[in-house]
């Protein structure tokens, strides 16, 4: 009664009125609310920030004009990572209505289905996103011998002129992002070049001039996959095309699975029915073709593959379109699913009777799985059962609380684990932590090195089966719990170890955790320099030498410089500024040309003896590191 009581008490002081009663305009709104629209904001650090939705929005226009066979080529440019152009060779916006279409929500020329049967943007709001989160924006229409200009400063009409025009038709945006918005924003080239050659991928013909440098695809799905697989296929890549559907795949010698997912152009990250639907569909139609009882799970083991399909007016379950929610090809039509089957169970089934070559290679891969799954039975059970009893207890892990609630939402997308090694460092972070989202697994001493052992070794050493479980990952990444996985170690030489540890059992046995962008590394501060000014501290946290300096530059005569050799050593105080908004990762990142096998077997291979030598001539002494900062302090001293 006394909670109810004041609760009554609060809404009686707080006045309601006309007057609280407020109309936002459209650009407003966007403004406002940003996550309606876009999603996330960030800086540009993560291939799903804001910047890169703004960036697609504009470009997805471009690509909808080559789709209605107007303009085969689209130009960007990005100045200094901050400014954006774009440059298509379509029919350019019609004049008339240009000042609605970039800035008047529910508003576009998609939603007659006959004139963009298949486009991604459907719903009137994509470019006057871009338009109410950009500082400065230009858009100009080229078409029946007039270029109509529009320039916009966060959603507000600056000027608006027309003029004679003789050249090529067209639409050219340029926008540059609101860095009160996207604050201390940066575009990231390999993260747009990923991107653009997605969109040839799907679009074969169309060339994207990208700072001066052509992408174009002929072969669609096989060039992704020839791009992005980091092991060699064990048969060549099948490529099959029907009406509104491309599939490609392989299989490798990878553990576990990896897809690529497309709808009307749209990278679906988070894949949805279309994927599911192949996964299924594919599945199943091996195991008929061979007329054995085998397991989805043993056939799709190491299955690489790609598959996009064309949908008319897609659903998708956020503004940003990175999971499918259609269950229907078209209002009324027949289901994603038995399309997707269909085509499937027909094309595929015909493939493996035309190429009983490539069929036995299958077949030999999952015989190969199927033993190796029933040689794991016993301990595999043995293992999700101490993992089970593991986490009843807490023994390894503190979990967020959106888990923990079994939240459903957005906080998904927020929710990471920090692994950590020793009973300081990870006490440090869970003192520190915000406990709705972050998570903590302290592993307890150095890792084993994985490289070159077989899954069983996954499920027999407890660090790894309990994170395994930890994680949710052992059927795949559908399952995974948290959004990053955050590597925290020292930054010392022990530390660097355990993150290679770390990195290697990850491309060993859950690669695609890597090449999604799941996987990064926490970069905690070096050194604190601070002076005392008027009674209190200014500290700066320096990352790097270069920092260090930098700081001590900036500070009084003097300065109290403090060196962190380990997490254990940040109070929790302090750890609260390392992982809270601003914290620094840097992800990894897997691509074809790392050369990753390569760089495995010589790092944490049995060539003992060479990577010695390699060790001993790039051995940089920690006493050495120590005694150059003392002797600078001196200077400084002296001086």
């Amino acid at each position: 009664m006394t909670e109810e009581k004041n609760m009554q008490e609060i809404a009686s002081t707080v006045e309601y009125n006309d007057d609280n009663i407020r109309h936002l305009s459209d650009m407003e709104h966007v403004r406002t609310r940003p996550g309606m629209y876009i999603g996330r904001l960030g800086d540009g650090s993560h291939p799903e920030d804001g910047i890169y939705v703004l960036l697609k929005e504009v470009i997805d226009n471009s690509i909808d004009e080559f789709k209605m066979q107007a303009g085969k080529k689209i130009e960007i440019n990005i100045d200094e990572n901050l400014k954006v152009s774009v440059r298509d060779y379509g029919r350019g916006i019609p004049q008339g209505k240009l000042v609605e279409a970039v800035s008047v929500l529910n508003t576009g020329g998609k939603y007659d289905s006959k004139a963009f049967k298949k486009s991604v943007g459907l719903n009137g709001v994509g470019v006057k996103a871009v338009n109410a989160l950009s500082a400065h924006f230009t858009v100009e229409s080229y078409r029946e011998g007039k270029v109509r200009k529009l320039t916009f400063e966060k959603g507000v009409l600056q000027t608006d002129t027309t003029d004679d025009w003789s050249g090529e038709t067209g639409t050219f945006i340029a926008f540059e992002p609101d860095d009160t918005k996207f604050v201390g924003y940066r575009f990231k080239s390999e993260f747009v070049e990923t991107m653009l050659r997605n969109y040839t991928y799907l679009n074969t013909g169309l060339a994207i001039i990208y700072n001066g440098e052509r992408i174009l695809s002929r072969n669609g799905l096989v060039d992704l996959l020839n791009d992005r697989m980091t092991t060699e296929g064990l048969y060549p890549i099948v490529h099959l095309i029907g009406e509104d559907i491309e599939i490609a795949f392989t299989h490798t010698s990878q553990y576990g699975e990896e897809y690529y997912s497309f709808v009307n152009g749209q990278n679906t990250i988070q894949g949805g029915t279309h994927q599911s639907a192949f996964k299924e569909h594919i599945a199943r139609t091996i195991k008929e073709y061979f007329n054995k009882n085998f397991e989805y799970n043993d056939i799709r083991n190491g299955l690489v593959a790609a598959v996009a399909i064309n949908v008319e007016e897609p659903m998708f379950e956020s503004q940003t379109k990175i999971k499918l929610g259609s269950l229907y090809m078209s209002p009324g039509g027949v289901s994603v699913n038995k399309y997707i089957g269909d085509f499937i169970g027909t094309q595929v089934d015909n493939y493996l009777h035309k190429n009983t070559d490539i069929a036995n290679v299958i077949l030999q891969k999952v015989q190969e799985s199927e033993r190796e799954r029933k040689a794991l039975a016993g301990i595999t059970k043995l293992a999700r059962e101490r993992a089970k009893k593991a986490n009843l207890h807490n023994r390894k892990l503190r979990d967020c609380r959106f888990h923990l609630n079994d939240v459903k939402g957005d906080h998904q997308e927020e929710s990471c684990i920090f692994i950590t090694e020793g009973d300081s460092a990870s006490g440090s972070i869970t003192k520190s932590r915000d406990v709705n989202t972050q998570a903590v697994f302290s592993l307890r001493g150095k890792p084993l090195n994985s490289y070159g052992l077989t899954k069983k070794v996954v499920y027999e050493n407890e660090e790894f089966n309990l994170l395994q479980a930890a994680l949710n990952i052992e059927d795949g990444l559908e399952g995974l719990r948290y959004n990053k996985v955050i590597v925290a170690t020292d930054a010392d030489v022990d530390g660097m170890h355990i993150r290679l540890l770390m990195i290697t059992f990850f491309l060993q046995f859950f690669p695609d955790l890597i090449k999604k962008g799941h996987v990064y590394i926490l970069q905690t501060p070096l050194f604190r320099v601070r002076n005392r000014k008027k009674g209190e501290y200014n500290t700066i946290y320096c990352y790097s030498e270069e920092e260090r300096l930098a700081a001590i530059e900036k500070s009084q005569p003097n300065p109290e410089i403090t060196r962190f050799k380990g997490l254990g050593e940040i109070s929790p105080d302090e750890f609260r500024n390392f992982i809270g908004a601003d914290m620094r990762l840097e992800p990894v990142t897997l691509r074809k040309n790392d050369l990753v096998n390569e760089l495995l077997a010589f790092y944490m291979g049995k060539n003992t003896m060479e990577r010695q030598g390699f060790i001993i001539d790039n051995l940089v002494v920690e006493e050495d590191i120590e005694k150059d900062l003392q002797k600078d302090l001196n200077n400084r001293k002296t001086v």
